[in-house]
């Protein structure tokens, strides 16, 4: 495997290279996910039969708590792949670390915000309109989930073989999905929530 060294380490390998390249293909597939699902959502917002609307059941704290958190998350990963560049293996972890936390936040007060709507009786079942909420934002929990363990496995990979070509380059493509799922939140905080209150 031929390295090259005037490169970032992410991308020093062809087969690091084409890795990126793969995951970008990936995240188009993603963004064709989440934009029918926003499709979706924004051709039943306003079906809410006898359930409550968003202007009833949303409300600013949680949903502000939870884009603070993981706006904060996309600034902490960006200093981890800093540390990364840097080859500053301790820092990178940290930083990652502190990623992965914030992400635990964000899905702690998602859950919490579920079962506050459940207890309004505002379920998948009640309305069109909740249905396709719930859809919306399941899914991108889902994918934080999956984020958290995905991000635990490679930091697992880093503390036990150092950074490498290998780790580094998935430790990079893990970066790219995670600011993934920060702008999709953006757009839900923007669309959904602060529309919906209006």
């Amino acid at each position: 495997m031929k390295i090259d060294h005037s490169l970032p380490l992410e991308y020093s390998t062809e087969e690091n290279k084409l890795k990126i390249l793969g995951f970008w293909v990936f995240l188009g597939a993603e963004i064709v996910l989440f934009s029918t699902l926003f499709a979706v959502y924004f051709t039943l917002q306003n079906n809410i039969g006898n359930g409550p609307g968003g202007s009833h059941i949303f409300e600013l704290t949680p949903v502000m708590i939870e884009t603070i958190v993981l706006l904060s998350s996309s600034f902490t990963i960006g200093l981890g792949i800093h540390a990364m560049r840097l080859g500053n293996k301790k820092a990178m972890m940290t930083f990652f670390g502190i990623t992965l936390f914030l992400g635990l936040g964000f899905l702690g007060v998602e859950i919490m915000e579920f079962f506050t709507y459940v207890h309004e009786a505002a379920t998948m079942q009640t309305s069109a309109f909740l249905s396709a909420l719930f859809t919306l934002l399941g899914t991108h929990g889902a994918h934080v989930t999956f984020g958290l363990l995905w991000g635990g496995a490679i930091l697992l990979q880093v503390k036990k073989r150092g950074l490498t070509p290998e780790t580094a380059n998935k430790s990079f493509i893990f970066s790219l999905y995670w600011h993934f799922l920060d702008v999709v939140w953006i757009f839900i905080f923007s669309f959904v929530y602060m529309k919906g209150m209006m």
